[in-house]
């Protein structure tokens, strides 16, 4: 199962990012970067929360790391997604960036390939070694 980011109306490039904060860094390209579109006002999840999220996922378009590529998921149309967060369910820039997050929060996570597959592919849908971007929005924690 693919983790979760949100559908926005507009394109992100059009919404000034509020904060920018990387959350893991074991060498220079590898971790987890956190863009916050749009601030929450309620808690933060804790590790091994039920969390309920909106989002939508992107290749990373090589060679312009700002710019989304190819669209490989979303919770448009389907409902959102639950599980569990922090606990090791999801990728691991889902596990580490989700936790940061307020509730009613918007965010983007930049997350390279070491803390999403990894040399696992999705056939057709994400290659082996992919970064990836997310755009996700905090619903509930349960």
């Amino acid at each position: 199962m693919l983790p979760a980011a949100v559908n926005f109306s507009r394109p992100f490039r059009n919404i000034a990012p509020i904060a920018i904060r990387s959350l893991s860094s074991t060498a220079a390209n590898m971790g987890v970067q956190k863009t916050v579109i749009s601030e929450g006002e309620g808690p933060s999840p804790k590790k091994g929360d039920q969390v309920t999220m909106e989002y939508t996922g992107w290749l990373k378009t090589n060679g312009q790391p700002e710019e989304k590529g190819k669209q490989f998921d979303s919770t448009t149309g389907r409902g959102p997604f639950r599980t569990p967060i922090g606990v090791g369910r999801v990728i691991k820039g889902w596990d580490e960036g989700v936790v940061t997050m307020k509730l009613g929060e918007k965010a983007r996570l930049d997350i390279t390939s070491d803390f999403a597959y990894g040399s696992q592919e999705f056939p057709g849908l994400i290659p082996p070694n992919s970064d990836l971007i997310f755009e996700v929005e905090l619903k509930k924690i349960n």
